[in-house]
């Protein structure tokens, strides 16, 4: 078990920051041969993600770190339930295949298809998933075909025909990997329209520790309006998630002040607002430069154990009263995804912090792009925001669209449809980006048919794995 393991976490060394695909493509291909020679399990699929997961979430323990007198005693426990936790998916794929005798085929079918499970079950968890290691390559573009969830079985396909030995099946695998780097890479970007609307990301690097602190608000605040001034005008002023401190109603004076700072355009940011039922929203608001608001949006899906607590009655009746009352009463979600209408850009799709990892979520409805606000500073130094950071690059290849991301802490960028970065500012550095906004792409494949066909695919796979169940050279059901 403790071998799988380790196995296991070299196949996380292809997640970013390391970005090694071939190496996880490598370690699958051995936990693949493995279970088609040894009939492997539950529990060599589960300790094998257990490592997957404990090297690709290590971050997991920052958020409690920033109080660590109050909450630093959960950071080792979360770091284990979620590794665990998640192994247990990896571990029912495995074990179903065995005791279904499924074969190798199966086995592939199973474990993408509990990999898109786990991007919706108790709210969904799609990070790291296996189809994500291509994101810093050029096999990112299928995603614009297939999705995320496309790449993953694609993936989990190619290990196993490495898996399974044979010249034809390898060359096949080499030969595809090679022509889609070289076919699919998009080059450089196009020399950015002189004519497209000019926006302005805001990164203020304010530390967690600091953010709340009503002390060092004041100086958060005159950063904030210094890095929105400038000579160039500009259409747009985008500032991180909850930048604004103080509540919404509070806030006309400030919301007037960033929008001045900019030469009077609009100005979009992340506040914190209390609605009609005194429950607190994460919003992200436009206003023009009288501090009147033009438009609001209240984020959707809110984060387990960091926006509310889960099962907070339960927790709080078995003895775990100081996890349940670690947020309070949290935050409420809006009512579901929606656009706003930026005067002078068009749409936007929002996104605040953790929707941008949802491709499912993004609505039926096109925007013109998609205005992703977050703070980071949550995640840690480098691991957590550089995979959130490659994931909503892979909501823009998906879709088509260019993505203007403000971050507190890092890393703020203008990414285009392809997923190229045309603008960004390194993590824990204030700065400030001016670019056009891109153009949107026309509807790729994904963006009109999302996961169906890949669906769809999945469920002939597990037909015909099941019509071959049993049918094994050595006799093993995997």
């Amino acid at each position: 078990m403790a071998g799988l393991g380790a196995l296991g976490a070299v196949a996380g060394l292809g997640q970013v920051p390391t970005g090694w695909p071939f190496v996880t493509l490598l370690a699958l291909t051995l936990v693949l041969a493995l279970a088609r020679r040894e009939g492997a399990g539950f529990r060599e699929g589960w300790a094998f993600g257990a490592g997957y997961f404990a090297l690709t979430l290590r971050w997991i323990t920052e958020p409690f770190l920033v109080d660590p007198a109050r909450t630093g005693w959960m950071a080792p426990f979360a770091l284990l339930l979620m590794a665990g936790g998640l192994a247990l998916f990896w571990g029912a794929a495995f074990g179903l295949t065995r005791r279904l005798r499924l074969g190798l085929l199966g086995l592939v079918v199973l474990w993408a298809g509990v990999e898109a499970l786990r991007s919706l079950a108790f709210t969904g968890f799609p990070w790291v998933l296996i189809g994500q290691v291509w994101s810093p390559t050029p096999l990112v573009q299928l995603a614009a075909f297939v999705g995320v969830h496309g790449l993953t079985l694609l993936t989990l396909g190619g290990a196993a025909l490495l898996a399974a030995g044979g010249w034809a099946g390898r060359t096949a695998v080499v030969g595809a990997i090679a022509l889609g780097w070289v076919g699919l890479d998009p080059g450089p970007a196009p020399v950015p329209d002189p004519q497209a609307p000019v926006v302005r990301v805001v990164q203020p690097n304010v530390p967690q520790q600091e953010k709340w602190d009503p002390v060092l608000q004041p100086m958060h605040l005159r950063r904030l309006l210094e890095l929105s001034g400038g000579e160039a005008p500009v259409d747009l002023v985008v500032w991180p998630e909850t930048a604004l401190t103080e509540p919404l109603d509070w806030a006309g004076p400030t919301l007037a002040a960033g929008s001045q700072a900019a030469g009077g355009a609009p100005l979009a940011t992340g506040v914190v607002r209390v609605d009609g039922d005194g429950g607190y929203r994460n919003s992200l608001v436009v206003a023009d430069g009288t501090g009147a608001v033009t438009a609001l949006y209240d984020k959707v899906h809110l984060v387990p154990f960091g926006e509310y607590i889960p099962f907070r009655g339960l927790l709080s009746r078995i003895g775990l009263r100081a996890l349940a009352d670690i947020q309070g009463e949290g935050f409420t979600p809006g009512p579901g995804p929606s656009l706003i209408d930026i005067p002078g850009l068009g749409t936007a799709r929002p996104l605040i912090c953790y929707e941008g990892i949802f491709a499912e979520e993004i609505g039926p409805e096109r925007p013109r792009f998609l205005l992703l606000v977050t703070n980071d500073a949550w995640f840690g130094r480098r691991a957590g925001p550089e995979q959130h950071f490659a994931w909503g690059r892979l909501r823009a290849v998906e879709l088509g669209l260019p993505m203007v991301r403000a971050a507190n802490t890092g890393i703020s960028a203008v990414i285009d449809g392809k997923g190229r970065v045309l603008a960004a500012l390194p993590l824990h550095e204030a700065g400030v980006i001016d670019m056009p906004l891109p153009q949107a792409l026309p509807p790729t494949v994904y963006a009109r048919l999302g996961d169906a066909p890949v669906l769809l695919l999945l469920l002939l796979l597990l037909a015909a794995a099941w019509g071959r169940r049993g049918i094994d050279p050595r006799g093993r059901g995997a």
